[in-house]
């Protein structure tokens, strides 16, 4: 519970620092096109940073104890930020076109953990 929402507050504040770092030392360097994909790459970030805490709180014994989905979930979420907003910020450096058929394993790992917390919540309320 604690390491969730500790890794999730990590991923959000690198959200931010990533964001506020694109839009002061990048500005000059990044062209419209790769702007809105680190765009895209970090609101994927923060919003899994998000989750990612979430699950954590829901993990506490107050509301839906350890539950393995959630776990599941949180490493899914961690991982999937590492290859889907990994690779978009690679590519908007770069330009190595190549890097898009990473971004996709990200959004499968998304879908896991979405599914894991659908899944915690179900076997919670039987």
């Amino acid at each position: 519970m604690k390491g969730s929402i500790i890794s999730g507050a990590i991923q959000g504040f690198l959200a931010v620092a990533l964001g506020a770092f694109a839009a002061h030392a990048l500005e000059d360097k990044l062209d419209a096109y790769s702007t809105d994909i680190w765009n895209t790459a970090i609101q994927y970030q923060m919003l899994h940073a998000v989750a990612i805490v979430l699950a954590g709180i829901l993990m506490s014994k107050a509301i839906f104890g350890e539950v393995k989905q959630l776990k599941i979930a949180v490493i899914c979420f961690n991982a999937g930020i590492i290859f889907f907003t990994g690779s978009l910020i690679v590519l908007a450096l770069t330009g190595i076109k190549v890097l898009g058929a990473i971004t996709p394993i990200g959004g499968v790992l998304f879908l896991i953990g979405w599914a894991m917390i659908i899944s915690a919540t179900l076997k919670q309320t039987k």
